[in-house]
């Protein structure tokens, strides 16, 4: 057999990762650090953005020698359908309730557009612990006619008592993050659903920061719509994301979009040979959450590398990733209050996230954490650190050395 220099160099690109890939697959304690390269950094910012794993880059290799159409890669099938029908029951929503978008965002635009808003009059409730990327949505919504109220916390907590008062009768949309990017705060979605259902209001619910960390059942919760993407605890990349759509309230949505990925039967009538018809094409809509919403192409390479990713959240255990994360978290809650800082996560909240409020964070910390190495969220008057399955103990110890007193 001739050896090729090309084959001799994709050889000794695989069998690192190959070797740890094995490793990897089966991973039997957490934290889990065999999954992930070791970084010469200490992260603790997945909350931002999720490091890729040995798995999920192996499974990306694998499309990608099928892109280049590599004759000595292996025969290769995209599975997307089975990537939609892994994330619906990670999140505990049926397949057909699940479509591809590009991001959150881009699926809570969609179902704002799909509701007929902007209307004049129309009542939106939201908070101000939802996605901040979203306030200019509402308030752009305001400006074209919306009623908009905005509830703001109390010691880090959006009150059950505040959004009974917010929703009225005729409000049409409740919009709330079901983990906050901000503080980590947790609402009780099978409670905001209740309120908002009992005044026909529908809900939308943002879960980018509990997918993959934070168990959840969106049937169980009764909310209507939800999105997220796929680059923080999902393990995946920018550029893919997941919107959920209860399928009996599909019928009633307006319909913005009409493209190729949402058709479930297509002719079309002005091509040679095809057969004739008063249309230029007869097509029909597949009565899913992909019909309805679905409309161009989305990123393979995410679809491949979420092949991976939700194989292994599913094996460890959303449960199991969220107990890890709070003996983390827990500890953190404990040591930053004595040691001068001022934590703005409730204290109840199982979710890997704490913050602090802190004046001046960025030109305080900025120096003395870049010296040590640690990588996590820090702004003009916060801080933010974020825990995942990759870290351990001796993290929260250099972060707590690493600070100091306040």
């Amino acid at each position: 057999m001739t050896v090729s220099r090309r084959n001799m160099l994709m050889a000794s690109l695989a069998a690192p990762v190959a070797t740890k890939l094995a490793a990897a697959t089966s991973p039997a304690a957490l934290p889990d650090k065999m999954s992930f390269v070791p970084a010469d950094v200490t992260y603790l910012d997945p909350g931002s953005t999720h490091p890729v794993s040995i798995g999920a880059r192996a499974a990306v290799d694998r499309y990608l020698r099928h892109r280049m159409l590599d004759p000595t890669a292996a025969a290769y099938e995209l599975d997307e359908d089975g990537v939609r029908a892994r994330f619906a029951a990670l999140v505990g929503a049926d397949a057909d309730e699940i479509a591809y978008v590009q991001s959150t965002t881009a699926g809570e635009q969609l179902v704002i557009a799909a509701l007929g808003l902007p209307a004049q009059g129309a009542h939106i409730v939201t908070d101000t612990l939802h996605f901040f990327g979203s306030f200019p949505l509402y308030e752009q919504l305001a400006k074209q006619g919306c009623r908009v109220t905005w509830l703001r916390p109390t010691q880090g907590r959006i009150r059950v008592e505040e959004i009974e008062r917010a929703i009225t009768p005729g409000t049409k949309l409740v919009a709330v993050s079901a983990v906050s990017t901000f503080n980590g705060f947790a609402h009780d979605l099978r409670r905001v659903a209740e309120i908002a259902h009992a005044n026909g209001a529908l809900v939308y619910a943002d879960i980018i920061h509990a997918a993959g960390c934070v168990p959840i059942d969106l049937h169980a919760t009764g909310v209507d719509f939800a999105a997220c993407s796929s680059y923080k605890w999902l393990m995946g990349d920018f550029g893919l994301g997941f919107l959920y759509a209860r399928k009996d309230r599909l019928a009633s949505l307006k319909r913005t979009q009409a493209g190729y990925y949402g058709i479930d039967s297509f002719q079309s009538h002005v091509y040679p040979l095809d057969p004739p018809g008063s249309n230029i094409a007869d097509y029909s809509f597949s009565d899913t959450a992909m019909g309805h919403f679905a409309f161009g192409t989305y990123s393979h390479m995410g679809v491949a590398a979420l092949g991976w990713s939700l194989d292994y959240i599913m094996k460890l255990g959303v449960p199991r990733i969220q107990t890890h994360a709070q003996e983390l978290t827990d500890r953190l809650k404990r040591e930053l209050p004595r040691l001068g800082y001022k934590v703005d996560t409730p204290p109840e909240a199982r979710t890997p996230i704490v913050t602090c409020i802190y004046p001046d964070a960025r030109k305080k910390l900025k120096t003395k954490l870049d010296a040590a190495k640690i990588r996590m969220t820090v702004g003009d008057n916060r801080f933010r650190a974020t825990v995942s399955v990759f870290n351990d103990m001796n993290d929260i110890d250099k972060l707590l050395a690493t600070l100091g007193r306040a």
